[in-house]
């Protein structure tokens, strides 16, 4: 007789159903066919200004009387902590373990396209700012959608805050935080591993997030203007070290990404209208969006809150978020994990995969290296995140309820830290995707608004 599931079992392929059904054709088509749509409508504008973005983000336009709350710089990186982390190195780990090589390339083709969606959403986030019901100006896709579009648009602004109020939860980093500290550290020392160990790392997480996000965006912006710069250093000198030990293979794995993403020949994954290369470009659009989240709507709710009078320029500073992201550090996950044919030898997974290819290239340390990365990715993420859902929570229920929320955000830090990877993954997935279609409507509809303030600019700026 064939034992009947578990509830957890059930609730697994739920939730897996869900996602699969949220990131079929219709949203891969609203968020690469709408970035491309975006891209040329505004006749590749992010990439002819990349030098003036990069200004802007240094604070030679910064004004210390403009309205919000922190800088040019504060905003991208409180918008980096969420994004580059767990995606990065455990999302990049997941793609290529299920894709190969190839999974790599659609991931970069989604942060191109991307890069034009986050100058659209990041000038947005400025250019329609709304009051919270304490009268303080916030910004993000539920005030451009109320603001820009207008009150009969607002279903579409509070189905965007609703479904962050799940994306926004920190599960998915603190699961692969947690399977870190496990593989590296605890495991190797001959401790035994489990749900108490598990919960134990939880708990201590929990303490850490809870200084910091009861602080406030302030606290939250200062600590990650502070340490992602730092880990993405250390992360680029690691991750350099490993490709100078196995020079001799880069340019074939350079290769292999390209050729693979049009063969397909390692993916096994579901099929996409009947073919592999469908299935993989899908994965690689799935995981580029939670690598940098163009798109989804998370990152305008840092923008909004920067000091600026100029759309324009925090649009610019936005549209940097992808290209750092992804084309930078994902492609840096990816090689390392290539390079030292990890993804071939071992059945390893997420963030332990990576794990093997830092031990390997770089034994002893290397591993102890990528956890310090690891940890500071994954503390930083956990600010920024708490940040997103008290904003969604504000704004369907009042700001003097925001502090609801951080209970509840901290209470999921030890469901996280204890449950399956495959369950976590596929729960942010379905509600990233539920958040990017409020997003892009809004986006693609007031588009035009944002070229006539763009062509105002740059005529000023001469």
């Amino acid at each position: 007789m064939q034992a009947q599931p578990s509830f957890y079992d059930q609730a697994n392929e739920l939730i897996a159903d869900f996602s699969s059904a949220m990131w079929g054709i219709p949203l891969v088509c609203l968020l690469i066919g709408g970035g491309l749509f975006l891209l040329i409508y505004s006749r590749f504008l992010p990439f002819r200004y990349l030098g003036h973005a990069v200004a802007v983000l240094r604070g030679k336009y910064d004004g210390e009387n403009d309205e919000g709350e922190i800088t040019h710089f504060q905003a991208l990186t409180t918008a980096l902590s969420a994004t580059v982390g767990m995606g990065n190195i455990a999302g990049v780990a997941v793609a290529i373990a299920i894709g190969g090589p190839g999974a790599v390339f659609w991931m970069w083709m989604s942060a191109i396209v991307g890069m034009a969606t986050k100058f659209f959403t990041g000038s947005l986030a400025i250019m329609y700012r709304g009051k919270d019901s304490e009268g303080k100006t916030q910004g993000g896709p539920m005030y451009f959608i109320t603001e820009g579009m207008g009150k009969a648009w607002k279903p579409l602004a509070v189905i965007f805050s609703i479904a962050g109020l799940v994306g926004a939860l920190p599960v998915f980093n603190v699961n692969q935080l947690t399977q870190a500290v496990n593989d590296i550290l605890l495991v190797p020392q001959g401790v035994e591993v489990g749900f108490t160990s598990n919960l134990i790392i939880g708990l201590v997480l929990v303490a850490i997030t809870a200084v910091v996000i009861l602080g406030g965006l302030d606290r939250i912006s200062k600590t990650a203007s502070r340490l992602v710069p730092a880990m993405v250093f250390i992360y680029f000198v690691a991750v350099m070290a490993i490709l100078f030990v196995n020079i001799d293979v880069v340019p074939k794995y350079l290769g292999l990404i390209f050729t693979d993403a049009f063969s397909a020949d390692f993916y096994t994954g579901d099929k996409l209208l009947g073919g592999v290369v469908g299935g993989l470009i899908l994965l690689g659009i799935k995981r580029g969006a939670f690598s940098n989240e163009a798109g989804v709507g998370t990152a305008p709710m840092a923008h909004g809150a920067a000091k600026t009078a100029q759309p324009i320029r925090e649009g610019l500073v936005a549209m940097l978020g992808p290209a750092i992201d992804t084309i930078v550090v994902c492609t840096l996950t990816a090689l390392a994990i290539l390079v030292t044919d990890v993804w071939q030898t071992t059945d390893a997974n997420g963030v332990t995969l990576t794990a093997s290819a830092f031990a390997k290239a770089l034994s002893p340390a290397g591993k102890y290296i990528l956890l310090l990365c690891i940890a500071v990715f994954s503390i930083s993420s956990l600010f920024s995140y708490s940040y997103y859902g008290t904003k969604c929570l504000s704004f369907l229920f009042g700001a003097h309820n925001k502090k609801y929320y951080n209970i509840a955000y901290i209470a999921s830090i030890l469901i996280g830290a204890t449950t399956s990877l495959s369950m976590m993954i596929n729960l942010i997935d379905g509600f990233f995707a539920i958040m990017a279609i409020p997003t892009m409507i809004a986006t693609l509809y007031l588009a035009p608004r944002v070229m006539k303030e763009a062509r105002r600019y740059f005529k000023e700026l001469g």
